[in-house]
C-alpha cells in the first residue's frame, strides 16, 4: 500500500468490505452434465448443471493452493476447498478481485499439515478503499488489458486448430498409398537435454527450458531461469533452433510436448524431455504435426507399458508418410503463416502482461490515479 493514504479514499479492515463464504461439496461423480465451471482452490475443475454462486464472483482457495484468487463472470459453483466473496454495495466486484490479487494471500497458510486459509487473517488486514466510481475506472483499465490479453490466447488457440486440422486433412485423409512410408529414424534425431543445476540459475542470461515451461504446446514465457551469457559456448550441444519439437519423457508430465518459437530464444534444452529434430526427408513443421498426431493417438495405450513407450528406440520404430515436395512446401508456407502470427502474439501477450504487473500495484495503491 502507499504510505498515504489518497484523498477521498477511506482506511478499513478488508472484512469491513468482504466475507468469505464456504464453498460446497460436489464431488466428481454427484456432477450433471452441464455448462456452469466447477471451481476448485486452483481454478476451474470441470462443469455442472447447477450453480451455487450467481456471477461476476470470485473464488479463493482455501486448502490446498491456498489464496488463489479466481474471477468467474459467470455463475458459478465453488466446491469445499474454496471461499467465494460477497461484498456491499460500495464496492465493485471486479475491483475486488484486482485488489485481492495484491495481498499475496498464498503466504497466508495457517496450517502446517494441510495448506489452509484462515476467514479472521484475511479480514483482519489494514487496507484502504477508493470511492466506488475510482475502483470502476481502475477495474476498467486493468479490465481492458486482460481482455485484449484472452482474445489473443483465443486468437491462438484458433490457429492452432486450423494447424492441426490443416496436417490431418492434407497427410491422413487425403494421404495417399503412394506416398514411402519410413521410420522416423529415418527422418528425425532425438537429443537429450543436460541436468542444469539450479545452483547455477540467474535472473538473467541464456534461458533454460524445463519441463514445467510447457504450456498447452508452447513455451511459457513466464517462470523461466537462466545460467551466465559466458557458459553458452559450454552447451552449445544443447541450444534451440525456432521450431523444435520438445516432449517430457519422465516424471507427472509424461507426453507433455511444446513447439519451440523464435521468441523464446535464445535458450537451452533441460533435462527430462527429449528433442526431435528433423533431417533432410521432411520439414520440421511437417514433423512437429505427425509427431503430435503420434503422441495423440498412442499416449492413451501406454498406461503401464509407459516406460517402455517412452524409449528411444520406441519412439524411432513409429513409421511417418513422406508426402510429395510440392504438398510439404505448400504447407510450410502455410504453417510459417500461422507461427509468424502466434509468435507476434504471444509477445504481444507477453508485454501486456508485463504493463498490467506493473500497472496492477500502483492503481490499487493510489500511486497512479485513473481520471473519473
Amino acid at each position: 500500500m502507499a504510505d498515504e493514504i489518497p484523498e477521498g479514499w477511506r482506511e478499513c479492515k478488508l472484512g469491513d468490505e468482504l466475507v468469505l463464504q464456504y464453498g460446497k461439496g460436489l464431488r466428481e461423480i454427484d456432477r450433471k452434465q452441464g455448462n456452469i465451471p466447477v471451481y476448485g482452490s486452483n481454478g476451474p475443475i470441470g462443469y455442472h448443471n447447477e450453480y451455487l454462486v450467481k456471477g461476476p464472483g470470485i473464488i479463493i482457495g482455501r486448502k490446498g493452493s491456498v489464496g488463489e484468487v479466481k474471477y468467474s463472470a459467470l455463475d458459478f459453483y465453488p466446491i469445499d476447498t474454496t471461499y467465494y466473496v460477497e461484498t456491499n454495495d460500495k464496492n465493485d466486484i471486479k475491483f475486488l478481485y484486482y485488489f485481492l490479487l495484491t495481498l499475496q494471500l498464498n503466504e497466508m497458510n495457517s496450517h502446517s499439515a494441510v495448506p489452509g486459509l484462515n476467514r479472521n487473517d484475511v479480514y483482519s488486514l489494514d487496507v484502504s478503499f477508493p470511492p466506488l466510481p475510482e475502483q470502476k475506472a481502475i477495474a476498467s483499465v486493468l479490465s481492458s488489458l486482460d481482455d485484449k490479453i484472452d482474445l489473443l490466447h483465443r486468437e491462438n488457440k484458433t490457429l492452432e486448430a486450423m494447424a492441426e486440422t490443416l496436417f490431418r486433412q492434407w497427410f491422413v485423409e487425403e494421404a495417399s498409398d503412394d506416398w514411402e512410408e519410413v521410420p522416423l529414424s529415418d527422418v528425425c534425431v532425438i537429443l537429450n537435454g543436460f541436468a542444469f543445476k539450479s545452483k547455477d540459475y540467474r535472473k538473467e542470461g541464456i534461458r533454460i527450458i524445463r519441463t514445467l515451461n510447457f504450456m498447452n504446446g508452447f513455451i511459457d514465457l513466464n517462470d523461466l531461469v537462466y545460467i551466465d551469457y559466458d557458459c553458452e559456448e559450454d552447451y552449445k550441444k544443447y541450444r534451440l533452433r525456432d521450431n523444435d519439437f520438445l516432449m517430457v519423457m519422465v516424471g507427472a508430465n509424461l507426453g507433455n510436448f511444446a513447439i519451440v518459437t523464435s521468441d523464446i530464444l535464445p535458450a537451452l534444452q533441460n533435462q527430462n524431455m527429449w528433442n526431435f529434430r528433423a533431417t533432410n526427408k521432411v520439414s520440421q513443421y511437417y514433423l512437429n504435426y505427425a509427431l503430435i498426431k503420434i503422441i495423440k493417438d498412442n499416449i492413451g495405450s501406454a498406461s503401464g507399458s509407459a516406460r517402455e513407450f517412452f524409449q528411444k528406440k520406441q519412439f524411432y520404430s513409429f513409421n511417418i508418410k513422406i508426402p510429395p515436395s510440392t504438398i510439404l512446401e505448400k504447407f510450410d508456407y502455410l504453417m510459417n503463416n500461422f507461427f509468424q502470427k502466434m509468435k507476434n502474439n504471444r509477445l504481444q501477450i507477453h508485454t501486456l502482461k508485463k504493463l498490467r504487473d506493473i500497472l496492477l500495484p500502483k492503481l490499487i495503491s493510489g500511486e497512479v490515479r485513473v481520471k473519473i
